[in-house]
């Protein structure tokens, strides 16, 4: 949806329609947080599978993974829209060009907030996870290779 929502994005917006437009920022936005959010939920499942191997049963496991895939960035998009509306709209960057319009978020702050620390704040827990999750294998290769000495001798 993040594709279909970028690219039709464009064309959409040279109809100069104002809530075409707040809708279009509105859900590239969203799709876009989306799949940052599924990315930190793919780190975590990566974790509990490598590293929390065993008793890791979380009951509804998909169910609350869905819950916050998709109701976190929503939370986020309502927050912005509840502010103000006015915070998507459409970018023009050239005068001469009519299809250089975008609909967007037109805030440098809600912008940065929104988009790169919430992106920040992912990119940090997938490192963590990753990091702790080659530490995790490092050790049980370690210990692998000390028991398979010990065998042979």
């Amino acid at each position: 949806m993040l594709n279909m929502v970028f690219l039709t994005n464009s064309w959409l917006s040279s109809f100069s329609q104002p809530g075409l437009c707040i809708t279009m920022a509105t859900l590239l936005h969203y799709f876009l947080l989306a799949a940052f959010t599924w990315m930190c939920l793919e780190s975590v499942h990566f974790y509990l599978a490598f590293v929390k191997v065993f008793n890791v049963y979380v009951p509804k496991y998909i169910l609350k993974c869905c819950i916050a895939g998709w109701g976190i960035p929503a939370l986020v998009i309502t927050l912005v829209l509840i502010i103000n509306k006015d915070f998507y709209g459409n970018g023009s960057h050239s005068e001469s060009n009519p299809y250089s319009d975008f609909c967007w978020i037109q805030d440098n702050a809600v912008f940065y907030i929104s988009v790169v620390a919430y992106f920040f704040l992912v990119f940090l827990t997938n490192t963590a996870m990753f990091i702790t999750v080659l530490l995790q294998i490092h050790s049980v290769k370690t210990r692998t290779q000390r028991t398979s000495r010990f065998g042979k001798q």
